[in-house]
């Protein structure tokens, strides 16, 4: 694990361009993902088999121009985006709402293992054993937007997390792009 401070030149540059980044961050795995050109891909932890395909088609473009993969290593959109940028070879960075102790959640253990066997980088503002709370995934996502030049939404409900990173990511002057639920 390293721990990347604002002041020092090693901490993320993108991130040094946000309102309140963090003081500092906790890394493992691959430090020089974080100055790489990052698109995130959050969404729906519910999503349907649509949204599901449009990830892994985007995320699987998206690797093949070298962008490196950034989301919340939740389930649904979060865990799918993380695993088909390594399926097809390429970086992914996963921001963490707990400390790199307490990998939130659990079950997604084996996906935490896999970013870092595969040179991709999971990172958090929080020390070692914080656990996730409500608070905390919210400061997360400015992290998530704030690495990123862009924010590819996929099948995000109007009040959601997701909802919330799209916003920042207006705010922090990122461009925001959707893919939203299938109509029936």
């Amino acid at each position: 694990m390293n721990i990347l401070k604002i002041k020092y030149n090693n901490y993320p540059k993108k991130l040094k361009e946000i309102p309140n980044p963090p003081e500092k961050l906790y890394v493992d795995g691959n430090i020089e993902n974080l100055d790489s050109p990052c698109l995130a891909v959050i969404g729906s932890r519910n999503c349907t088999d649509y949204g599901e395909k449009w990830c892994k088609y985007f995320v699987k473009e998206l690797v093949k121009y070298g962008i490196t993969i950034v989301s919340g290593m939740a389930l649904g959109i979060d865990s799918i985006a993380h695993r088909t940028a390594l399926k097809h070879g390429g970086r992914t960075i996963a921001v963490l709402p707990c400390g790199l102790s307490n990998i939130y959640p659990k079950r997604n253990t084996g996906l935490y293992k896999n970013i870092l066997n595969n040179k991709g980088t999971v990172i958090t503002e929080y020390e070692l054993d914080i656990e996730a709370e409500y608070n905390r995934f919210l400061e997360r996502n400015r992290i998530v937007s704030g690495l990123s030049m862009g924010v590819l939404v996929v099948e995000a409900a109007y009040r959601s997390g997701t909802s919330v990173t799209a916003r920042l990511a207006i705010a922090q002057k990122r461009d925001v792009f959707c893919i939203p639920r299938k109509f029936r």
